[in-house]
């Protein structure tokens, strides 16, 4: 399998790791396949619906002004008369948006051909360390059209693997609440990445698993290995 990599930003807070995005150095034997970030633009569209917050407030501030003409004001008057409105506004959008950047600059994802992990957290920085043994299945789901091939991959683990659906979130698949999947949050060239998933967990677990091309040639989300239902389609 040949060995992809990628060199995610490396901030001052995390000089301390042994490996970059690890918590310790990989045993003799084990590789790296891959290692990524999400993307920021789609964190903040997909997880955080900026695009969406952003309508909602741009909507509120026009029914306010028209309902300060509409009383008589000048347009001058109900914009000054807007003002605090759309201050409020601003730093509520500018604050989403700061998260979902935070977010994603934070985390790193690894694929090596025996586990993937986790490296999620703004605040407090947390490491999952999810075995390819220990995976029941993945599966795919494509963002839409223009997102430059960004996706997520959500991770179906054994029912003994416990992990708290608030510790991982945003990188857990939405309302799954008790039996939590971890998800790679908007991976840049998902595809590929998927590709990777599905034939290290194939090896690892001695299993066929379904080839990419099915999942390609859909459109839709689809298992990238046994046991997994797709993704529901968004």
């Amino acid at each position: 399998m040949k060995v992809v990599r990628r060199a995610p930003h490396r901030g001052p807070e995390h000089e301390h790791e042994p490996q970059f995005g690890l918590p310790e150095r990989l045993p003799p034997g084990e590789r790296i396949l891959w290692q990524g970030q999400p993307d920021a633009g789609g964190v903040m569209r997909q997880v955080f619906r900026l695009r969406g917050v952003a309508l909602y407030f741009a909507l509120m501030l026009a029914w306010l002004l028209a309902v300060r003409v509409h009383d008589g004001a000048t347009l001058v008057d109900a914009l000054r008369g807007s003002l605090g409105f759309a201050t409020l506004a601003a730093s509520a959008i500018g604050l989403l948006a700061l998260t979902g950047w935070m977010t994603a600059r934070n985390a790193v994802y690894t694929l090596t051909d025996r586990r993937v992990v986790m490296r999620i957290g703004i605040v407090l920085t947390v490491t999952y360390n999810l075995p390819l043994r220990c995976i029941d299945g993945a599966s795919l789901a494509r963002q839409p059209r223009g997102a430059r091939g960004l996706g997520d991959i959500a991770l179906a683990t054994r029912p003994d693997t416990r992990i708290g659906y608030l510790h991982l979130w945003p990188h857990a698949r939405p309302w799954r609440l008790t039996r939590t999947e971890p998800m790679l949050r908007c991976v840049p060239d998902a595809a590929r990445v998927a590709g990777l998933l599905s034939s290290a967990w194939a090896a690892a677990n001695q299993q066929s698993a379904q080839p990419q091309a099915a999942a390609e040639s859909s459109g839709r989300s689809q298992p990238l290995a046994p046991d997994l239902p797709a993704l529901a389609p968004r």
